[in-house]
């Protein structure tokens, strides 16, 4: 198993030790001012990569500024995912880009000194592509997981920590892909599925 401390992007996810039973209902109606909002932030944060990729392929660094947008973009979807997808949590999602700590989700990625020029032609599609087939997958499982998870809760006031688990998992695989597809670092994502609770 890969040590997440060792790789470039950590996902972190705490399960709250209560949750509603019927709030998982709404959650996706109460998170649209989010999608509305990342939907808007997406779209800047993938022309800001097309500039960080010429960027890379002349000076081997990825803009700082840059970087720290489009990882504050990832950052705000996973807390928005944790709360409306995974159903980990019944704490409204803060608008923010920056790190929280307080907040029972959070995504970080470490800055590269330097990035290869050469990678950066290739990562993002051709070298990605075993991940691409792999994550299709996980969008089905993950909804799947969810339904479970929330109808237990419905009944049981609980959530299955194997089926949390498995959320988390998924979710690290899926975001790993992401931001080396993003050019964020040039560590190849492991073929790991890592259920810890971390």
């Amino acid at each position: 198993m890969v040590n997440e401390q060792s790789y470039p992007l950590e996902v972190r996810g705490k399960l709250s030790p209560e949750l509603s039973r019927w709030l998982w209902l709404v959650k996706w109606i109460l998170a649209i001012p989010h999608f509305i909002i990342l939907t808007a932030l997406s779209t800047v944060a993938f022309i800001l990569a097309i500039i960080a990729f010429f960027a890379i392929l002349f000076t081997a660094r990825y803009p700082r500024g840059i970087f720290n947008f489009n990882v504050g973009v990832m950052r705000w979807w996973w807390r928005v995912s944790f709360y409306a997808g995974v159903l980990g949590t019944d704490r409204y999602p803060p608008f923010s880009l920056a790190p929280n700590d307080d907040y029972p989700a959070d995504l970080y990625v470490e800055y590269p000194e330097r990035l290869s020029r050469i990678k950066a032609l290739f990562k993002w599609w051709l070298l990605a592509i075993p991940h691409y087939i792999i994550v299709s997958f996980f969008d089905s499982i993950g909804f799947m997981a969810a339904l479970i998870a929330g109808i237990i809760l419905l009944f049981t006031a609980r959530y299955r920590d194997d089926l949390f688990g498995v959320q988390m998992a998924l979710n690290r695989w899926r975001w790993r892909v992401s931001g080396y597809a993003g050019l964020l670092y040039d560590n190849y994502p492991p073929f790991e599925f890592d259920t810890s609770s971390r």
